[in-house]
């Protein structure tokens, strides 16, 4: 058992994936994964079977290393000057309003962020399908859950 904290204990587990896991958490493809083992970008081990597990915790720092790649300039670099942290940048791809409320969604990469904002704050905004929008988050709660285990 590894120690967690004052009072939690959990077992010891190590998080690995087969490729086609971490492709489609990643939005890409299967062979796009292995050229990335290949290279050393992503850890990567190969069992007796010769079947590919990635390294968790590698695809972790990965996706953080990534991300602060590929800041869009301009509209990413006030991301450090607001106090949310939480701020995905899309695109628009639906705007469904009535007279008071919007329903705003965007694409942010493989995610879809739906925003219920005022109809007013649309249209002084000028948010329309096609347009580049920054979403900010902020929650008290933010809950997890674990996917289904696969034995």
């Amino acid at each position: 058992m590894a120690y967690v904290g004052p009072h939690l204990r959990y077992p010891s587990e190590v998080f690995e994936y087969r490729v086609a896991e971490v492709a489609s958490l990643l939005g890409v493809s299967d062979d796009t994964v292995r050229r990335w083992t290949e290279e050393g970008r992503i850890a990567s081990r190969r069992d007796e079977a010769s079947h590919v597990w990635v390294d968790g915790p590698s695809v972790a720092a990965f996706l953080t290393e990534r991300s602060q790649a590929s800041r869009l300039p301009g509209i990413d670099e006030s991301s450090d000057t607001r106090s949310l942290r939480n701020h995905f940048t899309g695109i628009v791809t639906s705007v469904i309003s009535d007279r008071v409320m919007s329903q705003v969604e965007l694409r942010c990469g493989p995610f879809r962020v739906v925003s219920l904002i005022s109809t007013e704050a649309v249209r002084e905004m000028g948010i329309e399908v096609g347009r580049i929008v920054v979403a900010d988050a902020k929650a008290t709660n933010i809950s997890l859950h674990l996917p289904p285990r696969k034995s």
